[in-house]
């Protein structure tokens, strides 16, 4: 019996137990059980694992072939349905978009346009408005700038196009005033290329060219009885300068002879920096109509860089006032003998035709010369400001003659030649006020008195 023990093998199994022996046993599960040893291991389970995975046997090719094109054609399936629902996504976000742009072309009730691609509006109102000849005939003019626009709305200026880059841009602007303007909203690169200004602030205005008698000037109440006469004054930076001096002086107005540069003209607005709506500016007058437009008792005085070779020397000894001696031409600094024209062209002079064969022969009106800071200013009066080049008119001194004007002179060093005439009309026109304000007080200091008493 142990003999016959030793001779059988026992193999365990994990289904069961197969008994080999060496002589005759059960051939076929031997061969089974040899195949069986002979596949791949496979992975235990253990007792803890939570649930059984059935190991699958092996696929034959034609079904791996027909489980990948099943898989592909789910995929493209699913991948249309998602390309659907993605169109029908996006196609509602632009029908969104597009209600929220229209919801959004509005602030505080004020609706405003969207410049189109190739929208040439506002290179054709820069063009016009740049241009004296169609300032004047349209009657428009262009204000750059969020502070220049407010000073404009404020003083009740008609606006007509604005052209913006942003809503917020917009915002900064007394948008109540702008109700009846066409509010145009463009790209900045397109401000950018039709701006004068270094660093453009994305707001340009299209107004009315204002009528000065119909503005409402803040600055009304702090005037003086003193008005300023620019004569032919060439420069826009000059004259922009001399109309900035005249808001701060507190003029009453500002009168511009034939010959001047164009007052709204964007160098000229610039260098004002908003004088134009803190008092009225009468451009392109006749000597006749600025008589009209000074009160009846005025004194005109005009402003002299020379008081001539005579002059000089009894004015430095006596620092007082002195009779002209001269009345040759050449004494006057800002003196032009050319007689003005009825149709003077704006943009034609010649600073070489004055020459000494005009001077000859020639007698001027004979005008008191007075230091700037002698006592001149005692009743309402003007000051007439002439041009570096061209020089004070005929008709200036004239009127200063007519009126017991005098001729203002401000001594300056033998080596200058002269002052720039922005910086002497500001020099006058201080000093004028000044006077003006001193002989205001004494009256009412006087009434006050007598009131009293």
């Amino acid at each position: 019996m142990a003999a016959y023990m030793r001779s059988v093998m026992c193999v365990v199994s994990t289904e069961r137990t197969v008994f080999l022996t060496r002589g005759n046993g059960i051939i076929a599960e031997s061969k089974r059980y040899v195949r069986g040893l002979r596949r791949n291991p496979v992975r235990v389970i253990s007792p803890g694992d939570e649930t059984d995975k059935v190991i699958k046997p092996a696929q034959r090719p034609q079904d791996v072939k027909r489980d990948k094109e099943a898989k592909v054609a789910s995929k493209s399936r699913h991948v249309k349905e998602n390309d659907f629902i993605g169109t029908r996504s996006n196609a509602l976000s632009s029908i969104k978009h597009a209600l929220d742009d229209v919801a959004d072309d509005s602030i505080d009730g004020l609706r405003f346009e969207r410049a189109f691609p190739g929208d040439k509006r506002l290179a054709r109102v820069v063009s016009v408005a740049r241009s004296r000849t169609f300032r004047e005939h349209q009657g428009k003019i262009l204000l750059e700038g969020r502070r220049l626009i407010c000073d404009a709305l404020d003083a009740g200026a008609n606006p007509q196009m604005v052209f913006f880059s942003t809503v917020d841009r917009l915002r900064q602007l007394p948008v109540d005033k702008l109700k009846r303007a066409t509010l145009v909203k463009v790209k900045f690169e397109e401000i950018k290329i039709w701006s004068d200004l270094v660093a453009p602030q994305g707001v340009i205005g299209i107004f009315s060219r204002p009528d000065p008698s119909r503005l409402n000037f803040a600055s009304k109440r702090h005037t003086v009885p003193l008005s300023l006469i620019c004569d032919n004054i060439r420069d826009p930076g000059n004259l922009g300068t001399m109309l900035r001096c005249a808001a701060a002086a507190g003029c009453h107005d500002v009168l511009l002879t034939k010959g001047c540069v164009d007052a709204w003209e964007p160098k000229v607005l610039r260098a004002a920096m908003g004088a134009h709506f803190r008092l009225p500016i009468y451009p392109n007058l006749s000597w006749h109509d600025v008589e009209n437009h000074l009160p009846k008792r005025v004194t005109v005085h005009v402003a002299d860089n020379s008081c001539g070779p005579d002059t000089r020397r009894e004015t430095e000894e006596s620092q007082g006032s002195v009779s002209l001696k001269s009345s040759k031409a050449e004494d006057y600094g800002w003196i032009s003998t050319r007689s003005r024209k009825s149709k003077i062209q704006h943009e034609e002079y010649d600073s070489d035709s004055d020459s000494d064969s005009e001077f000859e022969g020639l007698q001027l009106p004979r005008v008191d010369m007075k230091l700037y800071h002698d006592n001149w200013a005692q009743r309402p009066m003007a000051l007439v400001i002439g041009g570096e080049t061209q020089g004070l008119s005929i008709e200036a001194v004239q009127m200063a003659e007519k009126t017991s004007g005098h001729r203002l002179f401000i001594p300056v060093l033998p080596d200058v030649d002269s002052l720039n005439s922005a910086m002497a009309a500001s020099i006058l026109l201080f000093e004028g006020r000044k006077q003006l304000l001193e002989i205001m007080q004494t009256a009412g200091r006087k009434q006050r008195s007598k009131a009293e008493q």
